[in-house]
């Protein structure tokens, strides 16, 4: 079976030196933690030191963008990677949140110049969110490889 990022197997994704900044929604905490925990071991299992990865908290994915256009505005970071997780429920609840955060977090990243990756899941159920956030398929860890490979492009588009 053919996934999504097959073309990347073997790619030199290496964040040597990269800064960077995780933004965790509090809701769903279990599942959001997990989320991190998947990108830190991205991270760290591609060259990012601990020190230079930072985490701060916000109550809901609401909340994300603002969190992570102050972070990338910092410039402290070479990266911000907002995790949280939205359950769709028996209302509209679920369409203002999701959307208002994946447009949120992308204009953080338009305003700032600094790459802001999307690891917010958007599912139909808690099965579905347990699914993703695993040891084995978690999209936290997908969101860390994707920051570091947007921000070595970002690099590479710099340097000419």
């Amino acid at each position: 079976m053919v996934g999504p990022n097959d073309g990347l197997l073997g790619a030199d994704i290496d964040g040597t030196g990269m800064r960077i900044a995780i933004v965790c929604a509090t809701f769903n905490f279990d599942i959001v933690d997990s989320l991190r925990r998947g990108a830190v071991r991205g991270l760290t299992a591609r060259g990012v030191r601990d020190a230079d990865i930072v985490t701060h908290w916000v109550p809901g994915a609401f909340e994300l963008p603002v969190a992570a256009k102050a972070l990338a505005a910092t410039g402290r970071v070479d990266a911000v990677i907002a995790l949280g997780a939205v359950i769709r429920g028996d209302t509209p609840h679920f369409e203002y949140v999701s959307g208002e955060a994946a447009s949120g977090l992308q204009r953080a990243a338009l305003d700032t110049g600094v790459h802001v990756a999307f690891g917010v899941l958007t599912v139909n159920t808690l099965e579905q969110a347990l699914e993703r956030c695993a040891e084995t398929d978690n999209k936290g860890e997908e969101a860390a490889v994707g920051a570091i490979m947007t921000v070595q492009t970002l690099r590479t588009i710099k340097a000419g």
